[in-house]
């Protein structure tokens, strides 16, 4: 989303996500025409804090041999949904920072905007084009390199969670069929509808992973419920904003593991529900604790950060 500068010496790129009190890397290397290759995916504790552990992890991982990014956390950026300006698309940022002047707490001078389209091939001409837009405060912006320029460890590139799960859930599409993809974890739930490897919706579920694992039978058949019709109404709604869009089905990812989120949501929803598996989309030969589809799921946004291609958004 915010190119940086030019990559590094090694393929692929390296995710450096601090998630709460961890701090996970994820390499990927794509080559044309092969399977997304993930050879490093670990997790480690922040001690004592960000920068330092950042230091120790570029000098035991020779992290400055990467072309590295990192994500953005919730509340340091605002995602909209808005109209294309019709300006030359060299000048769509400038043109779109004044539309978040009424919608940010931050000055929108000297903001980083980035700026996503929204295909919309076979819509008809008639359909106004969007563009997802994303916009980061220049005091965020400076924090995030500030904390790994003291690690000694610049960045290529910064990115958001949701495009980070876009690219996991591009290797799982159909072709020609679009694709919601749902992912829970400790803090939350995002749920992302894809198309052509493109993002076209995007809703936060304010249930997650742990809050269902750690409750009771009548408490969690409540939160399934509740993210039951949180999913059943942003398909519903997307079927009528993209009609010319047929959603093959729901990819699920959890964790902590939450067993009967598959069944239930199977007997509740119009779409096929399908786990999330990344045996089925990658390779990971060196990496057993990868079969672990928990596993997967904790780290799925340093892998889907680290499955970006080179000049993407």
């Amino acid at each position: 989303m915010f190119g940086l500068r030019a990559a590094k010496r090694e393929n692929g790129w390296m995710a450096v996500v601090p998630v709460r009190d961890r701090i996970d890397l994820a390499h990927v290397v794509r080559r044309e025409g092969a399977r997304p290759e993930i050879r490093l995916l670990e997790s480690f504790r922040v001690e004592p804090d960000v920068p330092a552990s950042l230091q120790r992890l570029r000098t035991a991982k020779h992290l400055d041999r990467y072309a590295c990014t990192t994500l953005l956390a919730a509340g340091q950026y605002h995602l909209a949904q808005l109209e294309t300006p019709p300006v030359p698309a060299a000048e769509r940022a400038d043109a779109l920072r004044w539309r978040f002047k009424d919608m940010v707490d931050f000055p929108v001078e000297g903001a980083s905007i980035g700026v996503l389209d929204i295909p919309l091939e076979g819509a008809g001409s008639s359909r106004q084009p969007m563009v997802y837009a994303v916009a980061a405060s220049a005091a965020t912006i400076g924090s995030v390199m500030q904390t790994y320029g003291t690690a000694k460890l610049p960045l290529d590139a910064i990115d958001i969670p949701e495009l980070a799960q876009r690219n996991v859930a591009a290797l799982f599409e159909t072709e020609n069929r679009g694709l919601a993809f749902l992912h829970l974890d400790e803090a939350g739930g995002l749920l992302t509808i894809t198309y052509r490897g493109e993002l076209y919706a995007v809703r936060k579920i304010e249930v997650s992973a742990a809050q269902l694992a750690d409750a009771d039978a009548d408490r969690r058949a409540q939160l399934l419920e509740r993210v039951m019709l949180e999913l059943q109404r942003t398909l519903d709604n997307f079927d009528r904003q993209y009609s010319f869009i047929s959603v093959a089905g729901l990819l699920v990812a959890a964790c902590p593991a939450v067993p009967e989120l598959q069944a239930y949501l199977a007997d509740n929803l119009y779409v096929p529900i399908q786990l999330m598996d990344l045996a089925n989309a990658c390779d990971f030969p060196t990496l057993p604790e990868l079969r672990d589809t928990a596993r997967q799921a904790q780290c799925l946004h340093a892998i889907g950060a680290a499955l970006r291609t080179p000049g993407a958004a």
